[in-house]
């Protein structure tokens, strides 16, 4: 259900233009739904299982078979397509168990490999002095790197030509029934985590674009953790950081934040200090 600027609803049924509630389907659903099947697959795990709830690529369908589901359904999908979107998920599930069975792909996840460090998709240089790719700086580095190429010298290992040697599988691909339900051992109650250990965020300088996005995020939805430097703008995580993934949900560099065990002791600050007088929370 929507509504229009003039008050009127979307849809409006007749000349009344009247509106009732719907439902919802597709990707809204989708926690909600590998949340349902990977319950009812932790209590029966005997039983059959149809998971559904916005399924919209092969990586889905395989979260949901992961989770205990035995088939999946496809609905939303399909309807902002066509069925052909089902052999695309079909040649994907196939993809994805084929590539279980090779040693180099051991890192990806799925079908992404590992996100090289790069600076807004070219390889960086490493000069002797660090420097932040950003405005004068971002000038001197080009200049370098000009320099570089026009002694012919090697800027990255992506400037060495070698042939790539056929891929053999080393093991059996997984079938389907053998990644059934393969992640339910780490899925439990809230109560099972581990809040002894926390994890912390770092930023990688080379991959930085200096877009200010996890700053802006932190300092109004999070703990205000992170700080720019006034003359390079290179962010720096304080020890207020909580871990709360925030700044790495959106970061539009995959992988320049990454989450890494916390080394020092974790303080939890609520903004005002606890009164003597007052009992201690425990």
């Amino acid at each position: 259900m929507g509504l229009k600027s003039d008050n009127s609803p979307w849809p409006a049924v007749g000349k009344e233009k009247l509106t009732t509630y719907g439902g919802v389907s597709g990707g809204a659903i989708r926690p909600m739904g590998l949340r349902a099947v990977s319950a009812i697959a932790k209590r029966l795990p005997d039983l059959a299982i149809m998971g559904i709830g916005g399924i919209d690529s092969a990586e889905i369908a395989l979260q949901f078979i992961k989770c205990g589901a035995s088939v999946v359904q496809i609905g939303s999908a399909v309807q902002n397509q066509d069925f052909t979107v089902i052999d695309d998920y079909i040649t994907g599930l196939k993809a994805h168990l084929y590539l279980k069975s090779l040693k180099h792909t051991e890192d990806w996840d799925g079908q992404s490999p590992p996100t090289p460090v790069h600076q807004k998709g070219k390889p960086v240089v490493n000069f002797d002095k660090k420097l932040p790719h950003f405005g004068e700086f971002k000038k001197e580095i080009d200049h370098k790197i000009s320099e570089l190429k026009k002694a012919n010298n090697q800027t990255s290992i992506f400037d060495i030509e070698s042939d790539r040697p056929p891929v053999l599988p080393n093991q059996p691909s997984p079938q389907v029934k053998d990644t059934i339900g393969a992640s339910l051992s780490m899925i439990g109650v809230y109560k099972s985590l581990d809040k002894n250990q926390q994890v912390v965020a770092l930023i990688n300088d080379d991959m930085c674009i200096n877009c200010g996005k996890c700053y802006m995020a932190c300092n109004d939805s999070g703990y205000q953790a992170i700080e720019f430097d006034a003359v390079t703008h290179i962010p720096h995580v304080t020890n207020d950081c909580t871990g709360c993934n925030l700044c790495l949900s959106v970061c539009p560099i995959i992988d320049c934040i990454t989450m890494v065990p916390r080394l020092t002791q974790h303080i939890i600050k609520r903004g005002v200090p606890v009164s003597s007088d007052e009992p201690a929370i425990k």
